[in-house]
């Protein structure tokens, strides 16, 4: 893809999944990629498959020595590190504060450090994993489906605040994708999520897709519009079927006790 030759691309959260997967595919494609990840080994790992440079270490802190790592320039910035905090209300305070500061905040502080370059020079490219669930909603996890729902708010604010001044911007919602989150999703992700999963890969190729239709929105399950519009069509309806969701969620957790 010659819009990414030779760019300069980071991707957080790249040593599994969806990140990784993002990571190959740039390399693939000739972009000069920084991985991304918490996890030292799992970073390292990812680098040395593609031929990358390993950036590790929190998120929320790593456009400065990317920047460095690429020759003081970074012209993709793929948001992509998360985590998947489950329960509701009753969540500890710690949870709730690190699936914002992960999910949301992380996206924030990067945008804040990558446009007073990007907006100088007119062209730059941000890339949020939201999920599906940034669009709808997951049953029980209300952390990470609050907080995916701010993430993908603030995607599109970006998107509406600066794409005439050449700033393109995607959001990823995939539903299920065979990751270690998924795994650990537990019955709520196994009657939800696993039944449609797809391969990192897959979600991948719906971003160049996107990337070459210059388009906001990314859906590596398409049916996900169809929900979209049946929830913003008639929400009492939509929200009727996510309790029944609810309920059969709660009969078999009472089966597996």
């Amino acid at each position: 893809m010659a819009a990414v030759r030779d760019k300069a691309v980071v991707v957080t959260g790249a040593g599994g999944g969806i990140g990784a997967a993002l990571a190959r595919r740039f390399a693939a494609e000739g972009a000069r990629v920084v991985v991304n990840d918490l996890d030292e080994a799992k970073a390292r790992k990812t680098a040395e498959e593609i031929g990358a440079v390993a950036v590790p270490g929190d998120a929320s802190g790593i456009v400065g020595p990317a920047r460095e790592a690429l020759g003081s320039t970074i012209d993709v910035f793929c948001a992509n590190a998360g985590v998947g905090t489950g329960g509701g209300p009753e969540a500890p305070e710690d949870d709730w504060a690190l699936a914002w500061d992960v999910n949301v905040m992380a996206h924030v502080r990067a945008a804040r450090e990558l446009l007073p370059e990007w907006l100088a020079r007119g062209s730059g490219r941000f890339v949020s994993t939201v999920s599906a669930a940034g669009l709808l909603t997951m049953v029980a996890a209300a952390p990470y489906s609050v907080t995916k729902h701010g993430a993908y708010a603030f995607a599109e604010w970006l998107s509406l605040t600066y794409r005439h001044r050449g700033i393109d911007v995607h959001a990823i919602c995939p539903q299920g994708v065979r990751t270690d989150m998924l795994a650990a999703t537990g019955v709520a992700g196994d009657l939800v999520l696993t039944p449609t999963a797809i391969e990192p890969d897959a979600v991948a190729d719906a971003l160049f897709t996107a990337m070459d239709d210059r388009r906001f929105l990314v859906l590596p399950h398409p049916e996900v519009a169809d929900y979209v519009t049946a929830r913003a069509a008639d929400p009492d309806r939509w929200l009727s079927g996510m309790n029944h969701l609810q309920q059969k969620l709660e009969a078999r957790e009472g089966e597996t006790r």
